[in-house]
């Protein structure tokens, strides 16, 4: 993957934003709080991916579709296919290149150098927490997905760009631990992080 050698931001009124870490560590959340802060549109990778997925006939239904056995089969079509998020990389560094845009993606950091960019981290056993709350479903249950989803996911982008997804982490301007944080002090925290760095 390419690395970003600078924080070379664009122009205060083209600032993009992009926030990655794997599944269920809270990223379209925060996502969604700094768009609404800074009055930037707010995009999720996963999202795009979806709409993909319903094209091919998935039944995309739920709006935690990806925890779901029909995500996992995607994932697998993904694997083979990697045109797929190529396409959607694509798109989201368009977006990210007109500015005043917040991102969720997986890869995004590592092929430019202009958003700042977020790293979230949790615990494989703290993100099954999350996530067996967030849908419903036991945590022994959310950590068979939580694996399944860390696992595919490196083998697809270690396919497309050659380097293991989430190992270098230099390219983030801000790696934070989110077990450390309760869920408003992360997003008072990141909001206080992007108004300091768009003053200086």
């Amino acid at each position: 993957m390419k690395s970003r050698e600078d924080n070379d931001y664009h122009s205060d009124d083209n600032l993009s934003i992009v926030i990655s870490g794997s599944a269920a560590v809270g990223k379209t959340t925060l996502a969604e709080e700094l768009a609404k802060e800074f009055k930037f549109t707010a995009y999720n990778g996963g999202d795009i991916l979806k709409n993909i997925a319903r094209e091919r006939g998935y039944r995309v239904t739920e709006k935690d579709w990806w925890d779901t056995a029909e995500a996992i089969k995607f994932m697998e079509e993904r694997k083979n296919d990697t045109s797929f998020d190529v396409a959607v990389d694509k798109m989201l560094l368009e977006i990210a290149g007109k500015g005043r845009a917040v991102i969720t993606s997986y890869t995004l950091p590592w092929l430019t150098k202009y958003p700042m960019t977020f790293w979230l981290s949790a615990s494989q056993a703290r993100r099954s927490e999350r996530m067996a709350t967030r849908d419903n479903i036991s945590v022994q249950e959310a950590l068979y997905v939580i694996r399944l989803r860390d696992e595919k996911n490196k083998l697809i982008y270690k396919k497309i760009y050659g380097s293991e997804f989430g190992k270098n982490l230099e390219v983030f301007d801000i790696v934070l631990n989110t077990e450390l944080f309760t869920l408003k002090s992360l997003i008072d925290i990141c909001k206080e992080i992007v108004k300091r760095t768009r003053s200086v």
